[in-house]
């Protein structure tokens, strides 16, 4: 049995950058992943997704260019050749994930991982019929899709004709007409992509709007632009069954069916934990999730929960910024986590971007706040790149500490702008100082400068 100082179950972006942050800072790691590194993320999630979507944009800009004095004829759209770029895409970085983990001398074990419990120097782990000690053990396992428990859901996983994540992204050709089930971010994004290439897609959402905790005024833009791209939703309905090719749904207390050649299910996702251990090591958990303080450590001394497993922020780069918190503190290094301050991104178009508090939980905080809201038209380059764009931001100011808590926009662009915003709450400067930033011009990164002067 080889000793470590440090076990990591689970390759993703929290376990692997876990696993070469702790190298870096000495410590000898072996790091399990039973599929691919780069986890959900790099193989089923963030990359593929992002990458499908930029050629849907490609697609888009080619067939709808009429407004801006371009004209496209004879424009095609070839998925198949789109799956194969993104497996060359992931291929790529999962290649690159390794060979850091090799610069690092991490050792990478190819296998399921089982914790087996306390051992007499920490802990262990079983892996292709060998075991592992840690004197420290990260938890990075990741989350799974929910299957809630919908008569002939279960039959259609297994028959081809219900698809997840996973699935949906490696399938060579496009569906005559999909339904997707649930209208948060992952099934909103895929949603999008195959309604921009032509296949018609309706959306059922138990929730009375799309996009889960999204600012409602931005669900609404959200909303309109999809239908304009031909999505079709129903919300406030429940999926009753998934029969062989069709799907039956309630709406406004009337039972309906919509017949379809392919499902997504995207109602959600919950912390992986089951079947890898958990129960020797008497952790407290929420549910399913791990519970973890600010420096990530779990109830038991040593052993660290990082990314969507302990279930407080299913983000890759939440994974990421967890990842480092963990491995400080392993080190002995001054660090917690903050919350508060991570951005989150809808890849669609428009993009939707956040970061910090809304007006209303601000509010529920105790908070005294103002709340700004422009459009982003206000911002030169937008209005010259968006033919009849209904964009805009809002800032979150809490008017007692004098700071900007919140931003909250959609438009082109705001999955990189929203880094700037969430630089500015994170370093809690007063809006005084922030009207003295200089943006270049012209971006569309100024509708931040704009909207502060509208403090």
């Amino acid at each position: 049995m080889e000793m470590f100082d440090l076990l990591v179950v689970g390759g993703g972006p929290g376990g692997y950058l876990c696993a070469e942050r702790a190298a870096q800072g000495g410590l000898k790691v072996a790091l399990f992943e039973k599929r691919a590194l780069g986890g959900t993320c790099l193989n089923e999630g963030c990359i593929p997704t992002k990458t499908l979507l930029n050629s849907s944009k490609m697609y888009r800009h080619a067939t709808e260019s009429e407004a801006f004095g371009v004209v496209a004829t004879g424009v095609t759209y070839d998925h198949a050749k789109v799956i194969a770029r993104k497996n060359k895409v992931v291929k790529t970085l999962v290649s690159g994930v390794g060979a850091t983990m090799g610069a690092n001398n991490v050792t990478v074990i190819t296998g399921e991982a089982q914790i087996t419990g306390r051992a007499e120097e920490g802990f262990s782990v079983v892996a292709n019929g060998n075991t592992y000690i840690g004197r420290r053990l990260a938890i990075a396992s990741g989350s799974e899709t929910v299957v809630p428990p919908v008569p002939g859901l279960k039959e259609g996983l297994a028959s081809g004709f219900v698809v997840t994540n996973r699935e949906v992204l490696d399938m060579t050709e496009l569906p005559k007409k999909m339904v997707v089930i649930g209208g948060g971010v992952i099934g909103l994004e895929m949603a999008y992509y195959f309604a921009s290439v032509g296949v018609p897609v309706t959306v059922i959402e138990m929730m009375p709007k799309i996009a889960g905790a999204t600012d409602p005024d931005i669900c609404k833009v959200l909303t309109d632009a999809f239908q304009k791209r031909g999505m079709e939703f129903k919300l406030s309905s429940k999926v009753l069954e998934v029969k062989t090719d069709s799907v039956i749904y309630e709406e406004n207390g009337e039972k309906k069916e919509i017949s379809c050649d392919k499902v997504l299910l995207s109602a959600g996702r919950r912390p992986a934990t089951a079947g890898i251990g958990l129960e020797t090591l008497n952790l407290q958990m929420d549910r399913a999730a791990i519970v973890t303080d600010r420096h990530m450590c779990t109830t038991v001394q040593n052993v660290y929960a990082i990314g969507d497993c302990n279930g407080k922020s299913m983000l890759a780069h939440t994974a990421y910024r967890e990842a480092e918190v963990a491995v400080n503190h392993m080190l002995g290094k001054p660090d917690e986590m903050r919350y508060d301050v991570i951005p989150a991104v809808i890849y669609t178009d428009p993009e939707v971007a956040s970061v910090g508090h809304s007006k209303e939980g601000a509010e529920k905080l105790g908070m005294t706040v103002k709340e700004v809201k422009l459009p982003m038209s206000y911002a030169g380059r937008y209005l010259a790149e968006t033919e009849g764009g209904k964009g805009f931001i809002k800032l979150v100011v809490d008017t007692d500490r004098n700071r900007l808590v919140g931003c909250h926009m959609v438009g082109s662009y705001a999955s990189e702008i929203i880094m700037t915003a969430t630089m500015m709450v994170d370093t809690e400067l007063n809006p005084e100082r922030l009207k003295k930033f200089v943006f270049p011009h012209p971006t569309v990164a100024e509708i931040i400068r704009e909207a502060i002067f509208h403090i």
